[in-house]
């Protein structure tokens, strides 16, 4: 007898040592690991356990990585509410509960209740780092187990683990940073699918989208291109009607890698290689100032010039405040020129895009099974579509992804971007489509002023296109050489702005937007600026426009610089362009900021008309642009003056009064012409409008003043005038 109870004895010794020695990778029903035990994933990667952070006396559960350093912790389950002594106790009950008990037997955190049917219940720490509770008999596959840690992330995303949703069972992985170094508490910063619209991974920080890695696109996330650790990974995104999630694996098995949301919000790389003593981070996204979400605004797109940033505004769209964008302020964005009478059967079409971020998808519509043609086709059909793509661009590309709305938070990469197609009107196309976009493959040049391209114009004209950069700080000398030059050569290429042809390019809104853009720089040049400078060289071919139909004020040969409280000189060389010189200057040599105002006048009038002052003729009346445009206004007819091309599409009181203006800064005396500091409240509706007196260098039947007596009457009425006050753009 006392031979049997010694051998009990032994083997009871022998359990307990085996219990506390050799850690087992798996728990059955009210078993239990106390404070100093563990379990062991099979291969032994994975241990899990009690543990406490560098520089913390608290004690937490969770699972890290066995053999590696420094300690890495994948999974913490009681990360709100930690344990004070070295006295915890990690077990299950019957009913599928996982708890952690203190020295006392309170319960400080525990599971959910699963309603699944349970039998032969175990927990088991996978090889793959998952801490799962499963019936005995199921196998290892995540649909059958009761609970997993798996589903309940915290900073760290494993190979095999899914983020995103089951959209099954309703459970949505989330990964959320720790509080600190030291404390794995909830962060402020989190990762997440979101499922709105395209789904697409975002990186929070609490409530607020801090920046969007954005949507899958067969190949890789259209935000982060060009990923670092590809050769050594191979990722996967499901989007299906049971779940939508990413999860990837790790092909090279020399090194060990794993993704981290750090408390500081970076989204890192954890690598540890057989050539390294400990771990590498690598930060694969939100380095740079375009990562920060919306950095540019709506409609905007922002790319990085070496280390710094820089928005543009998509074609079509301009600064909403331009004063902020002066000063690389950007995050107002941009609104379209013009409000938009786009109809069913309207003849809008699509600039193409290439290497870039797609927009934010929350508001966006997709179909899997649409080609590229058909999902143009259903963006032409709605108003409210300003862009469209490929949702997979494996292959030739498929599937259909289209935004409604503005688009926010795009950004243009060097290379391995996505195409995107956006929404323009035709007539900002043109100049675009005749150089295919502006391609490389029609570059013919660049400068110090800005590249210069081959195009094409619809009648199969070939020209050369100088694009004006916005980057450049050198050339200008050279360019205007070259203007002078070809102006007196009449070079074949060289467009003009208001002729026959280029005449139905421009559109009301882009003229009147020229019209502005012009008045600001003027205004500029006589009193913003430290001295002041009169142009005395102002005509139209000496407004370029950049690629977004933004005038330029060129050609300051003939510019002179006035100082202090000088307001006016005197020439005895009188040079410039005749149609655009007032009379003082002209007969006399005596110059001015209104000798500027009238040559603004003459530039607006032939905007408006589409005809230039010089060698225009009244074929009744004879006369010039001038007195072509006095005489109608003094029939109470200034409407028939419009261009044909764009008569019936325009704004009747934007063009009214841009005639109105353009005729106050024409007047003969330069005392009656307004300063450039009122002109541009009056093209904005701020200002009620004076009434005009004859133009200078007006010939016809009769004389100034028997004309001038003809108008009487006020076209605008108060009233009107109050109701056209628009938002300085």
């Amino acid at each position: 007898m006392v031979d049997y109870i010694i051998v009990l004895f032994f083997w009871f010794l022998v359990l307990c040592y085996t219990r506390n020695c050799i850690s087992l990778d798996s728990l059955a029903v009210n078993e239990s690991i106390r404070d100093g035990e563990s379990l062991v994933s099979a291969d032994g990667t994975f241990e899990a356990g009690f543990f406490s952070p560098e520089n913390s006396t608290s004690r937490y559960t969770g699972v890290w990585y066995r053999n590696l350093s420094p300690l890495t912790v994948v999974w913490v389950a009681n990360r709100g509410t930690p344990l004070q002594k070295n006295s915890g106790i990690f077990k299950f009950n019957e009913e599928g509960v996982l708890m952690i008990l203190d020295g006392t037997n309170r319960t400080i955190w525990s599971s959910n209740i699963s309603n699944k049917t349970m039998n032969n219940l175990t927990l088991k720490l996978l090889n793959s780092g998952n801490l799962v509770l499963k019936n005995g008999n199921d196998d290892n596959k995540d649909d059958k187990f009761l609970w997993q840690s798996f589903d309940h992330p915290c900073d760290i995303h494993l190979p095999g683990m899914k983020l995103g949703w089951n959209l099954l069972t309703g459970v949505n992985r989330v990964l959320t940073s720790w509080k600190s170094e030291d404390d794995p508490a909830l962060g402020e910063y989190s990762a997440k699918i979101d499922i709105r619209g395209c789904p697409q991974l975002l990186f929070m920080k609490g409530s607020d989208i801090k920046f969007r890695i954005g949507t899958w696109n067969g190949l890789g996330y259209t935000g982060y291109p060009t990923q670092q650790l590809k050769r050594q990974h191979r990722f996967k995104f499901v989007f299906n009607a049971e779940e939508v999630c990413f999860q990837y694996e790790v092909i090279d098995r020399s090194i060990v890698s794993v993704y981290r949301l750090s408390p500081l919000g970076f989204f890192e790389g954890l690598v540890w290689t057989s050539q390294t003593s400990g771990r590498k981070a690598i930060i694969p996204g939100g380095v740079d100032s375009c990562d920060n979400y919306a950095f540019c605004g709506v409609n905007s797109v922002c790319s990085m010039d070496g280390n710094a940033p820089k928005c543009n505004c998509l074609k079509g769209y301009v600064p909403k405040f331009p004063d902020q964008w002066d000063v690389s302020y950007w995050s107002s964005g941009c609104i379209t020129r013009k409000n938009s009478t786009c109809k069913s059967n309207n003849k809008d079409g699509f600039l193409k895009h290439t290497n870039m971020k797609l927009p934010d998808t929350s508001s966006s519509w997709y179909s899997k099974i649409m080609n590229l043609d058909e999902c143009e086709k259903k963006c032409l059909k709605n108003c409210l579509c300003t862009a469209y793509t490929n949702l997979d661009i494996r292959g030739r590309g498929s599937g259909c992804l289209i935004w409604y709305g503005d688009l926010v938070d795009m950004r243009k990469f060097s290379q391995l971007g996505q195409e995107l197609y956006i929404r323009v009107l035709t007539s900002e196309l043109v100049i675009a489509k005749a150089t295919n976009n502006f391609s490389s493959r029609n570059k013919l040049g660049e400068g110090g002023f800005g590249p210069v391209y081959k195009g094409t114009l619809i009648d199969g004209q070939e020209v050369a296109i100088k694009r004006h950069s916005k980057m450049s700080d050198q050339g200008l000398e050279e360019f205007k050489n070259e203007v002078a030059l070809i102006a007196k050569l009449q070079h074949r290429n060289l467009v003009k702005l208001l002729d026959e042809a280029g005449s139905k390019l421009l559109a009301w809104h882009q003229r009147f937007h020229i019209i502005g853009g012009i008045a600001r720089g003027l205004l500029y040049l006589h009193q913003d600026s430290r001295l002041r400078i009169i142009h005395r060289d102002l005509k139209t071919s000496n407004i370029l426009l950049d690629a977004h139909m933004n005038p330029k004020i060129s050609d300051f040969g003939l510019a002179r610089m006035f100082g202090g409280d000088q307001i006016e000189a005197r020439t005895r060389k009188v040079v410039g362009t005749y149609g655009y010189m007032p009379p003082e200057y002209a007969v006399h040599g005596h110059y001015s900021v209104k000798s500027d105002v009238f040559g603004f006048g003459v530039i607006v009038l032939e905007i408006v008309s589409g005809n230039k002052n010089r060698g225009f003729s009244d074929p009744e009346h004879s006369l010039n642009l001038l007195g072509h445009t006095w005489r109608l206004w003094t029939e109470d007819r200034p409407l028939d003056l419009t261009d044909a091309h764009f008569r019936e599409r325009c704004i009747p009181f934007e063009v009214l009064r841009c005639i109105h203006v353009g005729l106050l800064c024409v007047q003969q005396k330069p005392e009656d012409r307004p300063d450039m500091s009122s002109v541009i409240p009056m093209l904005n509706g701020e200002r009620l409008l004076p009434q005009p007196k004859a133009p200078g260098f007006y010939t016809g039947m009769f004389t100034p003043e028997s004309v001038s007596s003809l108008r009487t009457c006020n076209l605008f009425s108060p009233n009107e005038m109050s109701l056209t006050i628009f938002e300085a753009r």
